[in-house]
């Protein structure tokens, strides 16, 4: 098939996909922080693999790595975020093969930034400042004018 006959998706379908990666990337982020933290917080359950002076010290850190990324991943609070942020990176690398890299890039970055700042307020209930909302709009302004500039 003659890729220049393909028609160009409606306006609307790129919108759609670049607030569904900044919503994966940026909104998902705070929620995966507090519930790492959270963790950090219970009881670690005994390990001997990881106390036993009789095994390797490469054993030892590879064993500390698998039970942190198992005790994570066991966690639902942590694993749901995740995988929504990794979405994000499969809808990414999608519009990245079909949109223009120079709009693409800059785009998904600024709204993974605003709903980062979103996610800290539902998740955390950090109060958005008025310098951030000044640095949230020139963010707007700056994805504005680069989208003006291609068109």
């Amino acid at each position: 098939m003659d890729v220049e006959s393909t028609p160009e998706p409606p306006i609307w379908r790129w919108v759609v996909g670049f607030l569904l990666v900044g919503v994966a990337w940026g909104f998902t982020t705070p929620f995966m922080r507090k519930a790492a933290v959270a963790r950090d917080l219970k009881p670690k359950p005994q390990r001997p693999l990881l106390t036993d002076p009789k095994v390797s010290w490469l054993k030892r850190q590879a064993a500390s790595v698998f039970y942190a990324v198992g005790d994570l991943l066991a966690n639902p609070s942590y694993a749901v975020p995740l995988l929504l942020n990794i979405t994000g990176s499969i809808w990414f690398f999608l519009l990245v093969g079909q949109a223009e890299l120079s709009l693409t890039v800059p785009i998904t970055n600024s709204l993974a930034f605003l709903f980062t700042v979103l996610g800290e307020w539902w998740a955390e209930g950090k109060v958005i400042t008025r310098d951030t909302w000044i640095g949230m709009t020139f963010c707007l302004i700056g994805v504005a004018l680069s989208v003006h500039a291609k068109s």
